[in-house]
């Protein structure tokens, strides 16, 4: 399993439509990644004559990957911004 650690950093505004404070940018900076290691259930493709194996997450949904090919992003931090007002969240 590959885990990604990020941190997020989300600008939050108001608007007469919502009243409450809600997120319109969020930017993700990438903080640490663990790889799984090499697919253990490579896909076998063909086309024509070529025949070529591919990882399994580049090919199947999430729940028929292999352990080594699923990703897990853990959020470590995450900022809440006020632009108008300067006051971090």
């Amino acid at each position: 399993m590959s885990i990604h650690t990020v941190d997020a950093v989300q600008l939050l505004h108001t608007c007469p439509a919502e009243p409450e404070p809600h997120p319109y940018d969020i930017r993700r900076t990438v903080i640490d990644v663990i790889d799984g290691g090499p697919c253990r259930n490579p896909i076998t493709i063909r086309c024509g004559d070529t025949v070529t194996q591919i990882p399994c997450g580049r090919h199947e949904p999430t729940t028929r990957q292999c352990s080594a090919c699923r990703i897990v992003v853990i959020e470590r931090t995450i900022t809440n911004l006020h632009p108008t007002t300067g006051v971090a969240g």
